[in-house]
């Protein structure tokens, strides 16, 4: 699994901002006469502009699919990462396309003039743009593609001219309902679009997807906003294209875009809902997130998410909210898209900060949250310590033996989650996001220590319970444990050159995650042959090649050290590649069979829960 990150973001709002007293220029006026529940809706929802695509003679200046493809190319334009060429995957979400067929997603394809790629149209509410990002995100979480784009745009002002009420039997001597009037008066056109990879930007500032949550809670509810139906008809018709005519359906309102006023207000009562379930979790930890991104339609239903929240005791102060809904309008699908792009390219975010994103939708129910992570750099260079993409260290074998094929596929992809996720542990975090002090030094060498002491005894103690028929296999674990059992002293070394107390550190004890990681490493190595130990080894000696001098780099420069101050990693970076040697050798082995080589990889997998657990404990002795 790769980490996701969204490396530029891009917008289009057509047209200038239209203030509330110039909206039904571009509207209309039904019958010639302004709307009487226009102001009531506007004091609710306390949009001051919006943006609309069409003129005040009502002609379209632009399709749904060309917003689209100008937020998509705003979005390649601010990426120094990737052109348009690489681009494999197009996701996009809208509540109404331009045509009935084909699909909203062709349509904007054809406009980028992007390569032959695989696409997908969501089609729904709000929500359909968090759909679209989820799915270009698991197309690249997986590894099936190293560059997607999710978009979403909406249209929705062509559907409100007055001209379109003015012709329907039903309201020729009536106002048109409120359910219908309300949404008039909500929504806004504009496109936001998302690049994806499986890398950061080189440049700037990036936002690694830690996780997106969809759910849908459609057969709990009915309908609420929906056009191509009338729940309120004495004979209700299932579908507009069940009238006689397409007349018909439109004399009947059936094509009209509503909102049932009565159901909305359960719209907050389930995403709110969700967020609790999410902290029940341990998915968001309230305390943690330095933004909270929430597209909601209305003014009024920030009040009332609000006094959930402080119902629930889970509020996030209402300082660390943000939402352009004021200035940029109710942009529906393309809302969470257009709030991002301004938080990243207005330069308000920070490197560490934490972004959870929430998007409800009244379609039928359903609520979106994406938890965002900020990386990189606001520098435009190049920063020393951008966050790299995984990598499993290299290991030699014969490619053309399926066991061993087998048992380093297996190894990679145990690396690959390893690594990912100790990107998350708070101490490591830190390190990756230039938040690490002298003190967090300090505290990650007395909980190693022991640790490091343990790692030569257990490879002694492996190494007396193989048989002398695998005398060559005792000679690799002996001459392994000779290599490392003086290390710690290094270590105790670095810990003095910092203004560390030797008595302290001889002195501490293993952390909850230590003593679980050594009891496992003693009670494997205390088996017949237990060579499964090359998968601890993996993971242990991984760590040396691919990560030690990676962070005792990160810690040197950061804390302005010199060399010896961090020269147990520097030197691990060299002497565990020759250990890397030894486990090539056993790899290669004539007595690997597929039973060990998956005892192997169970012991990979544990050793590397149990290290991300010693390193998750630090100081929880």
């Amino acid at each position: 699994m790769h980490s996701v990150y969204i490396t530029s973001l891009g917008k289009f709002l057509p047209g200038p901002p239209i203030g509330n007293e110039e909206i039904e220029d571009y509207l209309g006026r039904i019958g010639g006469k302004s709307s009487k529940a226009m102001r009531r809706i506007l004091e609710q929802n306390q949009i001051r502009y919006r943006h609309y695509a069409l003129n005040k003679e009502q002609r379209s200046l632009y399709s749904n699919a060309e917003m689209a493809h100008l937020a998509i190319r705003d979005a390649l334009e601010r990426n120094g990462n990737v052109r348009s060429d690489d681009v494999e995957f197009l996701a996009v979400g809208t509540t109404q396309g331009d045509l009935l067929v084909p699909g909203f997603a062709s349509m904007v394809h054809a406009e980028t003039g992007l390569p032959v790629m695989e696409i997908a149209t969501h089609q729904g509410v709000c929500g359909s743009g968090m759909q679209a990002m989820k799915n270009a995100y698991l197309h690249i979480q997986s590894g099936e593609n190293e560059a997607a784009i999710a978009c979403a745009s909406e249209f929705p002002s062509r559907v409100f001219k007055h001209t379109r009420f003015e012709d329907q039997g039903s309201y020729a001597d009536r106002a048109i309902p409120f359910d219908t009037d309300f949404l008039r008066f909500m929504l806004s056109d504009g496109a936001g679009a998302a690049v994806l990879q499986n890398r950061p930007s080189r440049t700037g500032l990036s936002l690694r997807i830690e996780w997106i949550d969809n759910q849908s809670y459609a057969p709990l509810y009915d309908v609420c906003m929906y056009a191509g139906m009338n729940k309120e008809s004495e004979e209700p018709i299932a579908s507009w294209m069940d009238y006689a005519t397409i007349r018909d359906a439109a004399n009947a309102g059936a094509i009209n875009l509503k909102q049932d006023i009565r159901l909305v207000n359960e719209m907050p009562k389930v995403g709110v809902q969700r967020y609790f379930e999410l902290v029940e979790e341990g998915r968001v930890n309230p305390a943690a997130i330095d933004w909270m991104v929430c597209h909601y339609s209305s003014h009024f239903f920030r009040e009332e998410i609000f006094r959930l929240l402080r119902l629930g005791g889970l509020m996030i102060p209402e300082e660390k909210w943000f939402t352009n809904l004021y200035t940029k309008g109710n942009t529906g699908a393309a809302s969470i898209y257009i709030m991002l792009e301004e938080l990243l390219n207005e330069g308000r975010l920070a490197p560490g900060e934490r972004i959870l994103c929430m998007v409800p939708e009244s379609g039928r129910f359903q609520t979106s949250y994406m938890l965002l992570t900020v990386v990189g750099s606001k520098s435009e260079e190049t920063t020393a310590f951008l966050e790299r993409q995984p990598e499993a260290p290299h290991l030699e074998f014969d490619e053309t033996h399926e066991i061993q094929s087998y048992l380093v596929r297996q190894f990679v992809q145990i690396w690959i989650d390893f690594e990912q996720k100790l990107a998350q542990v708070p101490i490591i975090h830190k390190l990756y996001h230039g938040q690490f002090t002298l003190e967090d030094y300090k505290l990650l060498m007395e909980n190693i220590r022991q640790q490091v002491i343990d790692g030569s005894q257990w490879i002694a103690r492996a190494a007396s319970y193989i048989s002398i028929d695998h005398i060559d296999l005792r000679s690799l674990f002996i001459a392994h444990a000779r290599d490392e059992h003086r290390d710690f002293q290094i270590l105790e070394r670095n810990y003095l050159a910092i203004g560390g107390k030797l008595t302290d550190i001889q002195s501490g004890e293993k952390n909850i995650g230590s003593e679980a990681l050594s009891a496992y490493l003693f009670q494997r190595a205390s088996r017949d042959n237990p060579v499964d130990l090359i998968g601890a080894m993996w993971i242990i000696e991984g760590l040396g090649c691919r990560m030690a001098r990676y962070w005792g780099e990160m810690i040197r420069d950061q804390l302005g050290l010199q060399d010896e101050h961090v020269s147990f990693l520097l030197y691990h970076s060299d002497s565990d590649e020759k250990h890397f040697e030894r486990l090539e050798a056993v790899v290669q082995h004539p007595l690997l069979t597929l039973e060990i080589a998956a005892r192997m990889v169970k012991t990979a997998k544990t050793t590397a829960r149990l290290y991300l657990l010693q390193l998750e404990e630090l100081g929880n002795t």
